[in-house]
C-alpha cells in the first residue's frame, strides 16, 4: 500500500462492521500494538489506529501511531482524556448506537444535517477535553447507522459539512451502499468506489480510506491533474 502511494495506514483490531462483536481490550491490545510497532520501524507512513479503548489509544501513541481514528467519536469512558493525553489528531466519526445494532431502523429528518450537529457537538466536547479543532478530523460514518438512501443523500450534500472548518475523512471503499446501488458483490465493487472517491474529491475530502490504492491514487492524481491546468 505504501509503494503504491498510501500517506496512512490503517490498523484496528475489533472489527466495527453491522453485527460485529466486541472484543476486550486486552484482546484489542494484543492485536494491534505488535502490528503498530512494526509498521512504525519498518515503514515511512503515518499510522492511523483504528480503536474506541483509552488503553490502546495511549500504547498505539507510544509505540509510534500518528492518529487516533475512533468511529465512536471518544464516547467510551476515558476515550477523551486518553486520547487529549497522546497529543495525536483524531478522527471524529458519526454513528448512532453501537455495531452491534446501528442498522436496525435508523431514523433522520435531515441526515447532512443532524450529522454536522453531531460531529460539531462531539468538537465541543474535545474542545473542552484540550483537543484543539486543529487535531481534529471529521468523518461522516457512511454506512454506519444508515440505509442506502441515507448514504446517497449525506454524500450528495456532503459540501455542507466542510463548513466545520475541519478535514474531511471519507470511507466508502467496497461499503455496502456499491453493493445496494448498483447490485454487485464485494468483490466487485472497485468501480463503483472509484466513482465514488472522484465525487468525495470534488466535493471536498481530504482523506481517503481505501482497499485499492493504486487505482484511487489514479483518480486523485487525474483531478489534480485537471485542476492546476490554466
Amino acid at each position: 500500500m505504501v509503494s503504491a502511494g498510501a500517506t496512512l495506514i490503517d490498523v484496528g483490531g475489533e472489527s466495527t462492521r453491522p453485527g460485529a462483536r466486541a472484543v476486550s481490550p486486552l484482546e484489542e491490545l494484543e492485536r494491534v500494538a505488535p502490528i503498530v510497532e512494526l509498521i512504525h520501524r519498518e515503514l515511512d507512513v503515518i499510522i492511523s489506529v483504528d480503536t474506541s479503548t483509552p488503553a490502546v489509544m495511549r500504547e498505539a501513541a507510544r509505540l509510534g501511531a500518528g492518529l487516533i481514528n475512533d468511529v465512536r467519536s471518544l464516547r467510551r469512558d476515558g476515550a477523551l482524556d486518553a486520547a487529549a493525553a497522546t497529543g495525536l489528531p483524531v478522527c471524529l466519526m458519526h454513528m448512532l448506537g453501537e455495531p452491534g445494532d446501528m442498522q436496525d431502523n435508523p431514523h433522520y429528518a435531515d441526515v447532512t444535517l443532524e450529522v454536522g450537529e453531531f460531529l460539531s457537538r462531539r468538537m465541543e466536547q474535545c474542545a473542552a477535553a484540550g483537543i484543539a479543532a486543529q487535531r481534529i478530523i471529521l468523518d461522516p460514518g457512511f454506512g454506519f447507522a444508515k440505509s442506502l438512501q441515507h448514504n446517497l443523500s449525506l454524500f450528495k450534500h456532503m459540501e455542507a459539512l466542510n463548513e466545520l472548518g475541519r478535514p474531511l475523512l471519507v470511507g466508502v471503499s467496497r461499503k455496502s451502499m456499491i453493493g445496494q446501488a448498483l447490485n454487485r458483490p464485494v468483490g466487485e465493487r472497485l468501480h463503483g468506489g472509484l466513482a465514488l472517491a472522484a465525487l468525495a474529491v470534488v466535493k471536498g475530502a481530504k482523506i481517503l480510506r481505501v482497499h485499492d490504492v493504486a487505482e484511487t491514487i489514479d483518480v486523485v492524481r487525474m483531478i489534480a491533474a485537471v485542476e492546476s491546468a490554466e
